[in-house]
């Protein structure tokens, strides 16, 4: 995927990897260009009561995506996944932290961005990603993955700037289903391969910087 990037090395880029099994894709794309590397902290939202089941997206920066489609035809309530958000919410706080410690967070504005995950299934995740990306006013916004959804690509395809997918999937059940070896990236190894991109050693784990107060929407 890093040889199909290559032209955007004239740009500076800046590789964003979500975590967490987006990052080993994107430290070999950041490597490959001799390009920083940082993360964009991204939780799914899941339903109440069935956590797998991914109703919508908080991303770091306060952006948060509902499919309300879907709630509406499940009949799950706005005030009962909200509360769902909350608690991702929190948690994207504390992986912030926890990945990125006293490491200063990345200025976008203007920037190319590479924002690369190991796959894209419904793209949830992912446009949540882009909404809090967008309000930070980056130059360009290149979305870069090994395999995705074609429906999920083609949904996601206006929202960014260039699109480089690998392998677009006609039928997707999930993106571990293209891999060899799914195994769950941990937050230490996130951090070991942020560590050595930046050139320095892991720290310890920092208790949470403070939350952003409110929501962007982004439907």
């Amino acid at each position: 995927m890093a040889a199909l990037l290559t032209g955007y090395r004239a740009e500076s880029p800046l590789v964003l990897g979500l975590p967490r099994g987006g990052v080993p894709v994107a430290y070999e794309v950041a490597r490959t260009l001799g390009a920083p590397l940082d993360v964009w902290v991204v939780r799914k939202v899941g339903a109440p009561g069935h956590e797998e089941l991914g109703l919508g997206a908080v991303a770091e920066g306060g952006v948060l995506f509902l499919d309300r489609g879907m709630m509406r035809s499940l009949g799950y309530s706005e005030t009962a996944v909200m509360r769902e958000a909350e608690r991702e919410a929190d948690e994207v706080t504390a992986r912030v932290a926890r990945f990125r410690g006293s490491h200063p967070a990345p200025e976008l504005e203007g920037r190319t961005l590479l924002l690369v995950d190991d796959g894209v299934a419904t793209g949830g995740t992912m446009r949540a990603a882009i909404g809090a990306l967008r309000a930070r006013r980056p130059g360009k916004i290149v979305l870069a993955v090994p395999v995705g959804a074609v429906e999920s690509l083609e949904s996601l395809r206006a929202e960014v700037d260039d699109l480089v997918c690998v392998y677009p999937a006609e039928f997707m059940m999930a993106v571990g289903e293209f891999y060899d070896d799914f195994r769950q990236t941990s937050d230490e190894e996130v951090r070991e391969l942020l560590a050595r991109a930046w050139g320095e050693r892991p720290e310890a784990s920092r208790a949470g910087a403070e939350r952003e107060g409110g929501y962007t929407w982004w439907t």
